[in-house]
Order: C-alpha cells, then structure tokens, then sequence
C-alpha cells in the first residue's frame, strides 16, 4: 500500500524514501534544484557592462573677446584626489576634448594662453556626467596695457607730486592714478582689442602752486604693450595780483582826502605864513608901541602882498623899533643936559 502511494506523485515533486530502523525521512530530489541557480550566475556579469558606459568627458572651445579662436591654449584635469586626470592642448579650430573621465567635480586648470596678447583664466570646477561630454566656452580677456603716468612744470621740466588724472575710454573711466614724490604713478589699463585702442586723459587735480590743465589728451595701447603718458602743469598765477593790490589803495586815499580838506577851509598859503607872524609879534615884547606897530602892518600888508612880503615886513618894523629907540634915548639924554628945560 505504501509503495502504491510513493508512484502516484507527481514527477516534478518525487522523493527518494529511505528507510532508517522505523522512520521514514524526505529529501528534494537533484532534479528540482538545477534550475534555481541559473540566474544567479548570470547576474554579477550585468553589473560589468554598465560600469563601463557610466564615462564621461569634457570638451572645450577656446575663444577672445573679439569672438576669434585661440590655438596653443593648454588646459589640465585634476580629480577630486588632486591627481592629473587629463590635460591637452586647443587644436587650430580652438577645440580640446577629454574623454573616458569617471563622473565626479573635477577642477580645470589653465596653464599657457598660447597667445601673447591674452591672459589666461582662473582655474574653474567642471561635472563630468555619466555617458555626456560637458561642454565648456572659454573666453581668454587681452592682457592689460602697462600705463606710467609723468607729470612736469612746463618751463623746467621738474618732477610734480599730486597730479590727479582720469583714463577712460569712450564715455567711462576705467583708471584714475596720482603722482608721488618722483612725480609719476603707475597702474594697469584695460584693452579690448587686437589691435591699439584708443584713451583719453583728464587732469581732474592739478599740483600745488599750478594751474590745472583742463583739455583732455589722447593716447593709444595696444594688449601687453607699455604707454607712457605725460602731463605739464603752469604755475598758478594767483601771487601777482595780491602784491598789487594793497599798493594801489593807500596810494589813493592819502593822496586824496588831506589835498581835499585844507583846500576849501584855508589855504596852505596862509597856514604857513601865518606862524612867521605870530613870532614877528612875539620878539619886541619890551616896546609895546612896537609891537603894536609890527602886529598891525604884518595884518595890513599880508592882505595885499601876501607871505612874499612878510621879510620886508619883518625887516621894516626893525628898523623902526631900532630909529624909535634911538629917537627917545636921544630925548631923555637932551633934557637931562638942558638946565634951561628943568626951570
């Protein structure tokens, strides 16, 4: 009955029965087991393959300002371990590609222009992404013109300190420098062309004691060239005009105002001949009959000769006053001798 039982299964869940003392014990049979595994051994070879298309790559296109491409430029890779990854140089359509790159930030390096007129770029982060090549426009800027700024008096050539001045271009200021001690500055100028641009200069202060210089000068440059520019400064003619000035106020106000006052009041004539009368009076104070006499003819004489006649006047009362004297000393002396007068 139990052999029976054993051929009445089904073929794909038969069993080997194996009798052991008085137990019966089951086992999957070799048959059933073959076909899990075949899957199994086909998996760790998909994994294979698609590591393999996960590359990327990073392509570049070298350019300058004026849209013209640069051949020579050389660029490298570093991995985020900061190792070399790749490196190259822009072929004669400005173009450099760098391939198989495991995805990942990457940093890219500009090394040479390959040009002598630009610059290179500041080192950049670049993404490579699985299965795509990244593709990046570089740009290198012209170099800048070397620009030494001089400022001199125009009439001895001498170094000026504090000359201030704008460079522009256009309607912009791209560069304001002022001299030192030595009288010059220095600085880095902007260019935008192959080719020499064209600048102008502006004195925006000039050096103390000069006049500023206010037309503006023109100059060109070209990229990585030096340029020299040279400004002259007139000393200021402020200086002058004080010394002048204070010169021609006080001659006018003294010269005026005592001519006008003696005038309409009282001569000057009159003011100086009238102090030699005045001592005329003084000197016979002895004689009051002379200098009654010398005070009236000064007063009537000077009405008609005015102070030409003041000596004769002077002389004349002299000689009176001398003849008077005499005349009474000469009396006093004849009574005193005549007896005849005293009876």
């Amino acid at each position: 009955m139990r052999i029976r039982s054993v051929r009445t299964l089904p073929a794909a869940v038969t069993v080997a029965a194996t009798v052991a003392g008085s137990s019966l014990s089951w086992a999957p049979a070799a048959s059933a087991q073959s076909t899990e595994p075949t899957p199994s051994t086909s998996a760790p070879s998909a994994p294979k393959n698609v590591a393999e298309t996960e590359s990327g790559g990073v392509t570049i296109l070298k350019k300058d300002p004026g849209g013209d491409v640069l051949a020579g430029a050389t660029f490298t890779l570093f991995d985020p371990a900061g190792k070399e990854a790749a490196s190259g140089k822009t072929d004669a359509q400005g173009q450099l590609a760098m391939k198989d790159l495991t995805p990942g930030v990457y940093r890219l390096k500009e090394t040479s222009s390959g040009s002598p007129l630009h610059e290179t770029v500041d080192d950049q982060d670049v993404i490579v992404t699985p299965g795509v090549d990244t593709p990046l426009t570089i740009v290198d800027p012209f170099k800048d013109a070397s620009v030494l700024l001089k400022a001199k008096d125009d009439k001895t050539g001498k170094p000026l300190a504090g000359s201030a001045v704008n460079i522009g271009s256009g309607d912009k200021t791209l560069l304001t420098l002022t001299t030192g001690s030595d009288g010059t500055a220095r600085g880095k100028l902007p260019t935008n062309s192959r080719t020499s641009s064209n600048f102008w200069v502006k004195q925006i202060k000039a050096p103390d004691g000069y006049e500023i210089y206010k037309p503006s000068k023109t100059f060109q440059a070209k990229p990585g060239d030096p340029v020299t520019v040279t400004v002259t400064n007139a000393k200021a003619a402020t200086t002058p005009p004080p010394t002048h000035k204070p010169t021609d106020k006080p001659s006018e106000k003294p010269t005026d105002k005592p001519t006008e006052k003696p005038t309409p009041d009282k001569p000057g004539k009159d003011e100086a001949t009238s102090a030699p009368s005045a001592s005329a009076t003084d000197t016979p104070t002895t004689h009051e009959p002379a200098s009654g006499t010398a005070a009236s003819a000064p007063a009537g004489s000077l009405a008609h000769t005015g102070a030409d006649a003041t000596p004769w006047i002077i002389g004349g009362a002299g000689v009176l006053i001398a003849a008077g004297g005499g005349a009474l000393f000469a009396a006093r002396r004849r009574r005193r001798e005549d007896p005849t007068d005293e009876k």
